[in-house]
């Protein structure tokens, strides 16, 4: 019983994690970027440069969803790659074209959040985002944690 409710509550969150995600997206239409692209380009516009593992840790996304998510804003002219000593490592940063963008996304991204603020209310918004900081806090820990037991072992699924 308790796993079937457990269930459905994460389906719930699932569910509602979509919705939200396109309303986000919707808003943000006219500027040409989903959300998790305009997370990216903030990201990288809030550092001036950024590489794959400080975008990974920043943003706690997968390095597949990142690197293709990268590929598809560089394509479009938003990032550019950024020459590093170390030629492994993979930094971007805005370009002219990801700065004007971003200045599309952005007032985009408040009337989003002012309509959710107005949907749901101030205090349900700070409870809803007090408890998914809590949950991607742990979340994450567990993933780090995972990924550097995988590494001691010599890259080993355990």
């Amino acid at each position: 019983m308790a796993a079937a409710r457990s269930l459905r509550a994460f389906a719930a969150r699932c569910m509602a994690s979509r919705a939200v995600t396109q309303l986000y997206d919707d808003i943000l239409r006219p500027s040409g970027l989903r959300v998790t692209q305009l997370s990216i380009l903030a990201t990288v516009a809030r550092s001036g440069e950024a590489n794959l593992r400080q975008l990974e840790a920043a943003l706690a996304i997968d390095q597949t969803t990142l690197t293709r998510s990268l590929n598809l804003l560089e394509r479009d002219r938003v990032i550019e790659r950024v020459p590093h000593h170390d030629g492994r490592i993979k930094a971007m940063r805005l370009t002219g074209k990801g700065r004007r963008v971003l200045g599309v996304a952005r007032p985009l991204w408040a009337q989003a959040q002012d309509r959710v603020l107005r949907e749901l209310g101030r205090p349900a918004w700070a409870d809803a985002q007090r408890r998914l900081a809590r949950l991607l806090d742990v979340a994450v820990v567990k993933r780090r944690l995972h990924r550097d037991r995988s590494r001691r072992l010599g890259g080993r699924r355990s």
